[in-house]
């Protein structure tokens, strides 16, 4: 009797510890999150109402906060621009925000100082933007024309549509030689970014609308509406997929493609796996509703960015009594 009181207190402790909360929170200073990037020990994180926060995570303090001006809607009033989508290379901030009359604009933030690419006068509806590498940019539009865009120029050096379908979102492999592309059919389009060429076709794995996407190690990571989420190896094509009770929202692969995490349920949890194992690693809470984004820095530190006005920070070595300051 005595031994099964104790099995029971261990099973019971086991399931009380079974969803871990963030080890620490980072603050957006108006509205909600919107997107995030990590480099050398500082986070950026964008949000709705037109701000960059930028926090020094060794010390958990906010640096500095970016304020993007003003745009004016169609009817002509002044709104906050919401910032879509950040990125990182050497030391550069890529920054994709709203315009004028729902148009877009790039800005790059470098040595404290915020130099503007373009705007509003180009007339481009961009979705999302990342670094090719330091001279180029790549730029999705609504319409699926994935775009490679000289920053000194402003020349368009290649422009292919990746498919009929409407864009959803893309992601850079580690080198930033290759992109894979997702629409609203579920399929996955691997693009050399040099060129623009379409190098192959992943498909089967989701049926429905792709929302999120992640591509590291030679894996491609999808999250879809179908409540999947779809794991691919890119040299050979073939796939699987782990099955979610909500629509999986947000992903994320770590640098090598051998973790992954996806939003599993309504409750915005979100279940690290291995890749190649597919075994569960544990599951970890959101500091909001509806996860928009994993960010994985290394192969045991993530960050989780849900609507909500904080970011959460989570190490996959629970049992290690890591500081809340422990990033490097």
């Amino acid at each position: 009797m005595r031994s099964f009181v104790i099995v029971m207190v261990c099973v019971v402790t086991l399931l009380a510890q079974g969803v871990h909360k963030p080890l620490a929170s980072f603050q957006v200073t108006h509205g909600m999150a919107s997107d995030i990037v990590y480099g050398d020990g500082l986070l950026y994180i964008a949000s709705d109402a037109g701000v960059v926060d930028i926090y020094d995570t060794k010390k958990q303090i906010k640096q500095q906060t970016l304020h993007l001006g003003k745009i004016k809607d169609f009817m002509g009033d002044e709104v906050d621009s919401k910032i879509f989508s950040l990125d990182y290379l050497d030391g550069r901030v890529l920054i994709l925000s709203q315009d004028n009359n729902g148009y877009s604009r790039l800005h790059i933030y470098e040595g404290g100082k915020l130099k503007p690419v373009f705007d509003a006068t180009r007339h481009l509806n961009v979705i999302k933007a990342a670094f090719i590498d330091k001279e180029r940019v790549l730029l999705a539009l609504i319409s699926n024309d994935i775009l490679s865009y000289a920053i000194k120029t402003g020349k368009i050096e290649w422009s292919m549509q990746a498919s009929q379908s409407k864009f959803s979102t893309f992601a850079l492999n580690g080198e930033r030689s290759g992109v894979a592309v997702s629409d609203e059919s579920g399929d996955v389009h691997i693009l050399e970014t040099k060129t623009g060429r379409i190098l192959k076709q992943l498909s089967g794995m989701n049926v429905d609308n792709v929302f999120s996407i992640d591509y590291k190690g030679g894996v491609v990571l999808t999250g879809a509406q179908d409540r999947r989420a779809a794991v691919y190896d890119v040299q050979s094509g073939t796939g699987y997929y782990k099955q979610a009770s909500f629509f999986v929202y947000g992903v994320g692969l770590s640098p090598s493609g051998k973790r992954a995490a996806y939003s599993c349920d309504m409750q915005n949890n979100v279940t690290l796996f291995h890749t190649q194992t597919r075994q569960n690693l544990g599951k970890f809470r959101s500091t909001g509703k509806i996860v928009n984004k994993i960010y994985f820095i290394d192969e045991d530190r993530f960050f989780i960015l849900s609507s909500a006005p904080s970011v959460g920070l989570y190490d996959v070595r629970i049992n290690s009594n890591i500081k809340n300051s422990m990033i490097q």
